[in-house]
C-alpha cells in the first residue's frame, strides 16, 4: 500500500493540480501533503491551514489577509496565508468543515487564481497549489448542500485516499521499524 501510496504522489507531483487527499483520522494525510510539495515545488513555501480550528470570520482573514479598517482591531495590514504560500503549497486541513460562506470564496479562487483581502478592493493573484485534506465523506456532503459540488471537483483534481493501518496489516513492521 505504501508503495502504491508513492507511486500516487509522485504522480499529483508532476505539475501543479489541485489535490484532495481523504483517509480517517490518524492516516498522515499532512505528511502526504508535505510529501507532494517536497516532491513539486520543495524551494517554495508550504502552508498549512487548519480549517477547523478557527471561527469562519477568523478563518477569512487568515486565508485571505485583510486591510488596514477592514475590522475593529485590523491596525495593519497582514497578508493571509494564500499570499505567503507565494507559488508553493496552501494545505486546507479538514476542508470538510468549511463554512459555506468560505466555500464560495475558495471556490472563486480556485477558479479565478485571484483573490482580495478582507476589506480591499484590489484582486491579487493566487500562485499557490492547493492540496485540501478531509476525514468526512465531502461528495455525501453534497446532496444535502453542506459541501458545494464545484469546490469538490475542483479540489478533487487529483485524490489520494489513505487506507487506515487495520487495513494494511503488511505495512505495519516496515513503520515499526521506520520509528524505531
Amino acid at each position: 500500500a505504501i508503495v502504491e501510496l508513492h507511486k500516487q504522489i509522485g504522480l499529483v507531483s508532476r505539475g501543479k493540480t489541485n489535490v484532495l487527499i481523504t483517509g480517517e483520522s490518524g492516516t498522515g494525510k499532512e505528511l502526504v501533503a508535505r510529501a507532494i510539495h517536497r516532491h513539486s515545488s520543495p524551494d517554495e513555501p508550504f502552508i498549512p491551514v487548519n480549517c477547523s480550528a478557527l471561527a469562519p470570520t477568523l478563518l477569512e482573514s487568515e486565508l485571505f489577509g485583510h486591510e488596514k479598517g477592514a475590522f475593529t482591531g485590523a491596525d495593519r495590514q497582514k497578508p493571509g496565508r494564500m499570499e505567503l504560500a507565494g507559488a508553493g503549497t496552501l494545505f486546507l486541513d479538514e476542508i470538510g468543515d468549511l463554512d459555506a460562506s468560505l466555500q464560495v470564496k475558495l471556490l472563486r479562487v480556485v477558479q479565478e487564481r485571484e483573490y482580495e483581502r478582507v476589506g480591499g478592493l484590489k484582486s491579487l493573484p493566487f500562485h499557490a497549489r492547493v492540496v485540501a485534506a478531509t476525514h468526512r465523506d465531502i461528495a455525501a456532503m453534497i446532496p444535502s448542500g453542506r459541501f458545494r459540488e464545484d469546490l469538490y471537483f475542483r479540489l478533487k483534481v487529483g485524490h489520494i485516499d489513505l487506507p487506515p493501518l487495520r487495513e494494511r496489516l503488511d505495512d505495519l513492521e516496515p513503520l515499526i521499524e521506520h520509528l524505531m
